[in-house]
């Protein structure tokens, strides 16, 4: 298992870093305040009426960092690459959960092996 774990890191390390990379860089361009807004495009259409139980909200303002969410989508979910760009997010995305899956093992092993188990039992050891 420990063979798995260390090749496929290699492999899937420069993807994950980009996925990783990318998907902060959406959040943070989400989160990022926004400027105030126009008062000439608070105003609805003549005629518009919120639905009874929406919560209707003016549009975001264009621009700043908000304008980087969609590429950023893009880059992160591999489809500004084509189909292959998706098949190596998919398959990225499933070395992660290997990766969970094969690290929690691993430590499970190494934790059972211990020789010192005996003396003192710890979660974590020097």
């Amino acid at each position: 298992m420990r063979k798995w774990h260390r090749w496929l890191s290699v492999l899937f390390g420069i993807f994950l870093l980009w996925i990783a990379t990318t998907g902060v860089l959406s959040h943070v361009a989400e989160l990022w305040p926004a400027a105030a807004p126009d008062p000439v495009t608070i105003v609805p259409p003549p005629g518009f009426e919120c639905p009874e139980g929406w919560r209707c909200s003016p549009p975001r303002p264009e621009g700043g960092m908000r304008s980087l969410v969609g590429l950023l989508h893009h880059l992160h979910s591999g489809e500004s690459f084509g189909p292959v760009g998706k098949v190596i997010s998919l398959l990225s995305g499933l070395a992660m959960v290997f990766f969970a899956f094969s690290g929690l093992w691993l430590y499970v092993q190494m934790w059972r092996n211990r020789k010192d188990r005996l003396l003192k039992p710890r979660w974590f050891w020097k």
